[in-house]
């Protein structure tokens, strides 16, 4: 209802304009300049090359010849022997078609002079090639020196037309084999009562009302059946689950907007309600296009989003995204390129304007330059994924989006940090979720009075449990007694897990330190942690005594001794498994 009342309003203001006579029709149109407004007729004229009334005459008859012989497109070069200065240049098209039947046929039912009766090269600049009661058909010399049919000509053609169609005798002789337009053929048709009317005639009237409720009628069954559709896809493909069911709503619109348009055409409205229904109509096409446009692309993204998220890579999840912004970025462009092209307006005129501020303009897209290499720059390299953890200059946190201008980084205080990309070819990317493995490095400190058999036995363990976790890397990890600490006995514990992303890797090292805290405890292996004991020794009466020791063998038998316990040791921790001397490569 709201749809329809507006476009009875546009109606009621397109007629009120008519009636009063306060508007120029061309003046609606503003935002062409008069010479793109005759660009379009001045290059096919020139093509012609009119320079004779002769010429444009045998060239429309000519072209109009072709039309009844099927090749349809030669009406534009009927049209462009035309003058539609006049006429606007959103009904331009439709008006030169229109006037281009008519007065074909009216080349059939009046007595007009033959060619070579048609002067070379007049006097005046003007010709009168047909006179009437209800007006004449002149060709008029213009600045460019082409000869069209004028203005007040291509005014008067339907009137001149309808005086000669009351002419039952002259419709009867005439044979000619070019169609008229269809709201002439509808009016010829039409009951005589039904020809008065106010503002419009009475079948103009019900033309309307009938357009509207067939527009409305396609406009709901359309959206209806869409929805219907998109449920069923739903029901079956659980790809689409995150659509809403009217994702389609706006290809209804558009099937109205498109039916009320080509039924404008068919009423053979005046020149102002036509003008003025039209730029409605044609505006009303154009933002239901884009925005049906846009709902696709949401299908589409939809669509590929839950097939990335089936595959391994993450590369298609960071590309469907922006694949799905360079559509919507092209949707837009493409248009309002169609939106100007309906509306007749000369888009590359209107960009050439712009020529003063060009150097503003190349400043500001400056940066608009630098964050879409910076984009191609993550495409092409693939620094980081979405979903990776990544360290770039002072931020750290998951990347979570990554468009044409920035890319989204949720901070582990779960802040969204904003950073355009320009910032990614210069600045140094730490991807640490692109890590192969995640390393562990620590000590375990155990007490000193702990005998060396257990501890052999307890890294001993260690290495088995690192054998039997499933994530641990088995090929490279060390487990050692390291060191000799203040209160500790140290045993260095170097491990990698091969996990793929953080939380994996928590639960994994959560895992492994609990089997070596239950080892400890089986083996009666206890941690040691800092202390400091204090030894006093004292005399008789508090006064230390002298040093009574005297050693009890020489230097040589000291010597002999360690080197006899330490051969001990080693052969029964080593055997025959003393290793050769390493060699180094040159």
């Amino acid at each position: 209802m709201i749809k329809s009342s507006l476009f009875f309003f546009f109606i009621l203001l397109s007629l009120s304009v008519q009636a009063g006579g306060g508007i120029n029709p061309a003046a609606i149109v503003g935002m062409q300049t008069a010479t793109s407004q005759d660009k379009t007729a001045d290059v096919s004229v020139e093509q012609l090359n009119l320079t004779e009334p002769r010429i444009t005459v045998k060239q429309f008859v000519k072209a109009m010849d072709k039309v009844a012989a099927g090749d349809d497109k030669a009406i534009e070069q009927a049209v462009s022997t035309f003058d539609l200065s006049n006429v606007s240049p959103i009904i331009r098209t439709e008006r030169g078609r229109e006037t281009a039947r008519l007065l074909f046929n009216i080349m059939q039912l009046a007595e007009i002079p033959k060619l070579s009766d048609i002067p070379q090269k007049p006097k005046s600049k003007q010709y009168t090639y047909l006179r009437t009661d209800v007006g004449n058909i002149v060709l008029r010399l213009d600045d460019q020196g082409n000869w069209l049919f004028s203005p007040e000509s291509i005014e008067a053609i339907p009137d001149i037309y309808n005086g000669l169609s009351d002419n039952t005798e002259l419709v009867k002789q005439s044979s000619s084999k070019v169609s008229l337009p269809i709201s002439v053929r509808l009016r010829s048709d039409i009951p005589g009562f039904l020809k008065g009317g106010f503002l419009l005639e009475y079948w103009q009237w019900i033309g309307l009302f009938l357009i509207i409720v067939i527009g409305s009628v396609a406009d709901k069954a359309l959206a209806f059946i869409l929805k219907v559709h998109i449920k069923r896809r739903k029901h079956h493909h659980h790809l689409y689950t995150e659509l809403d069911d009217d994702v389609l709503r706006p290809l209804g619109l558009m099937a109205m907007a498109l039916m009320w348009w080509s039924g404008l055409n068919l009423l053979g409205l005046p020149d102002t309600a036509l003008l003025i229904l039209l730029v409605a109509v044609k505006l009303l096409v154009s933002i239901s296009g884009i925005w049906s446009a846009f709902r696709l692309v949401d299908i589409f993204n939809a669509y590929w989003t839950a097939r990335a998220s089936k595959t391994q890579t993450k590369y298609d999840d960071l590309l469907v995204p922006m694949m799905t912004k360079s559509m919507k970025v092209f949707v837009v462009v493409m248009g309002i390129v169609f939106a100007a092209d309906n509306l007749n307006i000369d888009v590359t005129s209107l960009l050439a304007g712009l020529g003063l501020g060009g150097l503003a303009f190349a400043l500001a897209a400056k940066d608009l330059l630098g964050n879409f290499f910076g984009s191609l720059t993550v495409l092409m390299d693939r620094p980081f994924h979405i979903g990776d953890w990544v360290v770039i200059g002072d931020i750290e946190g998951m990347v979570e989006e990554v468009g044409f201008r920035s890319t989204r980084i949720r901070t582990f205080y779960n802040s969204l940090v904003t950073m355009p990309n320009s910032i990614l070819t210069t600045t140094k990317i730490d991807n640490m979720g692109a890590r192969r493995y995640r390393r562990m490095l620590t000590k375990l400190a155990v007490t000193y009075d702990t005998p060396p058999e257990k501890i052999e036995g307890f890294c001993e363990g260690i290495r088995r449990i690192i054998q039997l976790h499933p994530y641990m890397r088995k090929d490279l990890y060390q487990v050692y007694f390291n060191d000799y600490g203040a209160a500790s006995l140290d045993i260095l514990l170097y491990v990698f897990w091969a996990t793929p992303d953080w939380n994996t890797e928590l639960r994994e090292r959560h895992r492994f330190l609990l089997d070596v805290l239950r080892l400890a405890r089986q083996m009666e292996i206890e941690f040691a942690f800092p202390t400091q004991t204090l030894y006093l020794k004292r005399g008789e009466n508090g006064v230390p005594k002298a040093s009574a020791y005297s050693p009890a063998m020489s230097q040589d038998e000291a010597f002999a001794k360690g080197h006899a316990e330490a051969e001990s040791i080693v052969s029964q921790t080593l055997g025959d498994r003393i290793p050769g001397p390493v060699e180094f490569p040159r």
